[in-house]
């Protein structure tokens, strides 16, 4: 059973099936998703902006929330990429 399409369980090791395995692909993959949406949230914020300044839209609330949205969603970003190279790099120095 598939919670989560983009995530997929982990078998234990005797129960007749190889064990599966994150690819870095699929991570990449799930990067570089999440990375579109904050970049289209950013485009859209910049969009508000422009309406806002050309007078097209004159709710200055839908504007201030779609730029705090792509504030967040940036700041959010910024910080899981931190903690990914820092456990990146915290995994390089672990001795086997």
């Amino acid at each position: 059973m598939h919670i989560n399409p983009s995530f997929t369980p982990l078998s234990l090791p005797g129960q007749g099936e190889e064990k599966t395995r994150s690819t870095p692909t699929a991570f990449g993959e799930l990067f570089q998703s999440a990375l579109q949406k904050v970049n289209q949230q950013q485009l859209e914020a910049e969009e508000a902006v422009q309406g806002l300044i050309s007078g097209e839209i004159e709710d200055l609330h839908q504007v201030m929330i779609a730029t705090e949205k792509a504030r967040l969603s940036l700041q959010l970003t910024v910080q899981v990429t931190n903690k990914v190279v820092e456990a990146y790099k915290e995994m390089t120095r672990m001795q086997i």
